[in-house]
């Protein structure tokens, strides 16, 4: 048995002093990785581009034998799946103790919206427009992931899409690049802090690297097609965002670009990530990725599966093996070198450096940590202040809502008494079993004598999981009927693409016939991507668009629906009124014919025949319970200077009975490009809270950088010329202004 970490140790203390010049800067720990690398064998060295999975049983995580040998002898480098602390600790004593070298290993998992504290969707906590409260929620989640054990977190993910039927949406920021680079920073920040060695961070993976959330048709794992101007202006940003905030390491996407899968792609691998950008982290496939190129069709076999990865720069293979079982050959064989794979291997050291791991392999396995971390009350309270700014209410005709304690209220559907469901897909360590349900959290308000409850549908159509006559002979007996449905959390994330996006028929049906009572009806919807709800927005009064709200999520409603909180959310998704209108999104080109609906001759215009060209909600819509009045925008100049600014300032007045948040969109359009460029682009926001009464200015800066684009040479820059410029409650109610950008 050897001196646990000795070497290890050795390397740290040799190379602590050495003075760090401009590279050093950018790869702080890249010395004493290669200090390390020196001693590896070819063996070692391919064994930290390993990553094997972990699984959970009735007695908790385990991993195979095969998996345990490969510690012992160095041939695995991570980890994954594995949050718990006395179990992480066995591995990593084995890693440290038993192999010879002693590298600690990487321990990762899917910590998307919060760990045991869980909140909304991350779609959701996008509808908050509020970066600060997101930002907040990532550390809290890193805080309580470390305490189990966990260091590396397959999050944020940043894959814009304009297509709900890809049931991943739940787990993007939604439509809009400008809000979605916003997010991935605030992310970043959040999971890594400001020190990453400090044992309460988690080392961030952004993914799916790149354009993931663009697969034709919305399936799944589906192909993806794209111009490189389209790639570069919609779905690269966020990915840059990140790496622009310190991410440190990225994962390859499982879909083709441009005919190459992602995970062998030199372009994307090599050229943009590593060359034009100088990201410095490491890069890991999804789950079986490698391999996965066999069936797309561009490698043969195993073998040559692996060369297009390492060659494309894929440096950890996670769970298929590929490099564990073909590298060592490959090189022998000449078809790689290996100073190919001391090159992948010098990033994941550098990752483990910077964790802090080769100081304290143990930092992240405390006992003590892991009972007192989670779910603190400072933990919950962030996740209702969250879920409260997530809700986004969407009708409110005649100001139904509000309600009042003690109205007589019957709760109807199958979300009002699911806990599950309130948490969503990817819930982590999140314990659903004890959170309170959205009926309970009504009749604690309420009251339970005021408070009636039917199931009255389900999420299938079979007869015997719906009892309507029950729902309407209960809400007979009410005032108003909070109806609580939408998706079965299920539905959404990951492999749950959908071509329906309706509520289930039994849900509607359901609607249908409580209709005929005559009683105002507020529809509480939970659900992961955009439904067409055109039929239920005109059935109902009242609409609050609620996703799936995380842990604290039933008690922000519940307030919601009865006053103690305001709704301020705003859509990050245009909501189709039929899937016929999908891809939709608010910012698409104007085309050559351009649809007016006010205009006389429209026959031969880009426009449907059955159906408006306008999604039911558009982008960055969201009501209040109170008025917002827009007035008095005025810019610094009708001109400025490439080398200048201008300053755009707006009046907001709240006009309504209660204190409330607005989040305020600037927009601008391009009129004339070298390319053709969108209506109307998001270029900024701000989140303001008015008592009623109040009035504020509100002021954007607005500088060349804001009107760059990839112009027809593939150059990134502005072009002088002519702009209109918005500002309004959401991407289609909005106030105008004109501008010029001088040469």
């Amino acid at each position: 048995m050897r001196v646990p970490g000795i070497l290890i140790l050795l390397v740290f203390l040799c190379n602590s002093c050495i003075p760090r010049g401009s590279e050093a800067d950018k790869r702080p720990y890249k010395e004493d990785a290669e200090e390390l690398l020196k001693q590896m064998t070819l063996d070692e060295k391919i064994g930290q581009l390993v990553a094997y999975t972990s699984h959970w049983d009735v007695t908790g995580p385990v991993v195979s034998n095969d998996s345990e040998r490969y510690i012992k002898d160095g041939s695995c480098g991570a980890i994954f799946n594995a949050h718990e602390v006395s179990f992480n600790r066995k591995l990593q004593e084995l890693a440290v103790n038993e192999s010879r070298l002693g590298i600690p290993l990487l321990f990762g998992y899917d910590v998307i919206h919060g760990y045991r504290t869980t909140f909304p969707i991350s779609l959701g906590e996008a509808a908050s427009w509020n970066p600060e409260l997101i930002e907040k929620a990532a550390r809290v989640a890193a805080v309580e992931a470390s305490a189990c054990g966990v260091n590396w977190t397959f999050a944020p993910m940043v894959d814009i899409s304009f297509d709900p039927r890809w049931g991943r949406v739940a787990e993007s920021t939604g439509e809009d690049t400008y809000l979605g680079n916003v997010i991935a920073k605030a992310k970043v920040r959040g999971f890594q802090g400001d020190d990453l060695s400090t044992n309460n961070t988690l080392l961030a993976c952004v993914k799916h690297y790149a354009a993931y959330g663009a697969p034709q048709a919305g399936r799944d794992y589906h192909t993806v097609d794209m111009s490189d101007r389209v790639l570069r202006e919609v779905y690269l940003p966020p990915f840059k965002a990140a790496i622009d905030a310190g991410v440190g390491s990225v994962m390859t996407s499982f879909n083709e670009v441009d005919g190459m899968p992602v995970t062998g792609s030199k372009y994307l691998l090599d050229d943009i990530l590593r060359k034009e950008w100088g990201f410095n982290g490491f890069i890991v496939t999804d789950y079986t990725g490698i391999t996965e190129m066999i069936q797309h069709g561009v490698a043969a076999d195993t073998a040559e599966a692996a060369v297009l990865a390492i060659n494309a720069g894929v440096n950890i293979d996670m769970e298929s093996s590929a490099y564990r079982v073909k590298l060592r050959s490959l090189v022998a064989s000449g078809k790689i070198t290996e100073e190919q794979i001391d090159k992948a291997v010098l990033w994941v050291l550098e990752g483990k450096f910077s964790l802090g791991l080769f100081d304290d392999p143990y930092r992240y396995f405390d006992e003590e940590r892991q009972e007192t971390l989670l779910s603190t009350e400072e933990h919950l309270d962030l996740a209702y202040e969250l879920a409260a700014e997530s809700l986004v209410l969407l009708k409110n005709k005649d100001k139904l809502l509000p309600l009042k304690p003690g109205t007589k209220v019957a709760v109807i559907g199958p979300h009002a008494t699911l806990q599950r469901d309130l948490l969503g897909s990817w819930i982590a360590d999140g314990k659903w079993k004890d959170i309170q349900t959205i009926l309970q959290a009504i009749e604690q308000i309420n009251g339970k004598d005021k408070t009636t409850y039917a199931k009255g549908a389900w999420f299938i159509d079979e007869t015997d999981k719906i009892d309507v006559a029950e729902a309407i002979a209960t809400a007979g007996k009410s005032d108003v009927i909070v109806l609580a449905l939408g998706e079965s959390w299920h539905w959404s994330g990951e492999a749950a693409s959908r071509t329906k996006l309706g509520l289930p028929k039994a849900q509607t049906d359901l609607i249908r016939e409580l209709k005929k009572l005559n009683k105002p009806m507020v529809m509480v919807v939970l659900n992961g991507r955009p439904l067409t709800l055109v039929q239920e927005y005109e059935m109902v009064d009242a609409m609050v668009e609620a996703w799936y709200p995380g842990t604290k999520g039933a008690s922000a409603i519940a307030d919601a629906l009865f006053g103690k909180i305001n709704p301020s959310g705003k859509l990050t998704m245009s909501f189709p009124r039929n899937v016929g209108q999908i891809p939709i999104h608010y910012n698409m080109k104007n085309t050559g014919r351009p649809y007016d609906p006010e205009g006389q001759e429209q026959k031969y215009r880009s426009r449907y025949i059955d159906s408006p060209n306008e999604p039911l909600f558009p982008f960055g819509f969201g009501l209040s319970y109170t008025d917002f009045i827009y007035d008095d925008l005025r810019l610094s100049s009708s001109s400025f200077a490439k080398d200048d600014s201008l300053i755009v300032s707006v009046n907001i007045t709240n006009a309504g009975p209660y204190e409330g948040k607005e989040v305020v969109q600037l927009y601008i359009r391009d009129l004339v490009g070298s390319v053709t460029r969108p209506v109307k682009e998001l270029k900024g926001f701000t989140k303001i809270n008015l008592a009623p009464g109040e009035q504020q200015t509100v002021s954007f800066t607005i500088t060349e950088e804001d009107l760059k684009f990839y112009r027809a040479d593939m150059t990134f820059g502005a072009e002088s010329g002519d702009f209109h410029l918005f500002v309004g409650r959401n991407s289609s109610d909005l106030i105008k202004a004109k501008f010029t950008l001088d040469n």
